[in-house]
């Protein structure tokens, strides 16, 4: 196989900082949760320490499409019954997974005190990481719209259809005008091409021009691949399982893509990890 790529990049930057990232897309369906999974565990291969915060309170998700059973989740965290090490589980290729409850209805809609509690204990584990990926609940709820504000870069995966555009349009605008969000990247998926890739991102930042100072940078796109449906199903990461597959290929351009850039901050955000 081919030598894993490293992070020339983030070795040069003078202070090590952790990459906080949220993963987002306006509505459900788009693929989020693979692209957040798959994605890890390419950064992890490149010898980042990577940890991904399943930020879907009410309806957790990465755990379940990789077959892991956690003991402890967020829920027991915010609670005060867990530190986030004791919660932290392992999944393939060395990533780490931060699980989120699933059914717990008080989760949907985290109160201030368990944002501040959540945002304390990742500060402590801030500690030997390089990327903190958050998977976000789909749709522009409150617990979608705190973990945003934390987020120091912001990606919105959108699908061809039409209303993934519309809804991640009212995603970035919200955004935007309650949060000074500036700085938005776009990853395009289960496209037929790259064509219709980078259609789908003319439209988008058409929609958005009119906002002043916005920049909807395009970070890439993913194929649609048969393959990753049957990795789902096998409850792997589909990048581990089909490596040469379409999809896995694009995801691991834009994995290096954001590996070794050196990452430009809005300065946005009061409550920042």
């Amino acid at each position: 196989g081919r030598k894993a790529a490293t992070c020339p990049a983030t070795e040069a930057l003078p202070q090590k900082q952790v990459r906080v990232i949220a993963v987002n897309s306006g509505k459900g369906g788009v693929g989020k949760t693979n692209i957040a999974v798959n994605l890890a565990y390419h950064l992890s291969n490149m010898k980042q320490r990577t940890l991904i915060l399943d930020a879907d309170t009410g309806l957790a998700n990465v755990d379940l499409i990789l077959g892991l059973t956690p003991k402890y989740n967020l829920y027991h965290v915010l609670k005060g019954e867990r530190s986030i090490a004791e919660t932290v589980i392992q999944g393939p290729g060395e990533i780490m997974i931060l699980p989120a409850s699933s059914g717990i209805l008080e989760m949907a809609d985290l109160s201030r005190g368990q944002k501040l509690t959540l945002l304390d204990e990742l500060r402590n584990l801030n500690e030997g990481l390089d990327f903190l990926l958050i998977d976000t609940a789909a749709g522009i709820a409150g617990n979608v719209m705190f973990f945003n504000a934390a987020a120091k870069e912001i990606i919105v995966v959108v699908s061809s259809e039409p209303t993934s555009l519309t809804d991640a349009y009212a995603l970035i605008k919200v955004l935007y005008q309650r949060h000074a969000k500036k700085r938005f990247r776009l990853l395009v998926n289960m496209v037929k091409s790259p064509a219709e890739a980078k259609e789908v991102y003319k439209r988008l930042s058409q929609a958005t021009d009119h906002f002043l100072n916005l920049t909807i940078e395009y970070l890439g796109y993913v194929l649609y691949d048969e393959k990753l449906s049957d990795a789902v199903k096998q409850q792997q990461a589909m990048v581990a399982l089909y490596p040469q597959s379409p999809a896995s290929k694009c995801l691991k351009t834009i994995a290096e893509k954001i590996c070794q850039e050196k990452p430009e901050y809005d300065g946005a955000g009061s409550i920042e990890f």
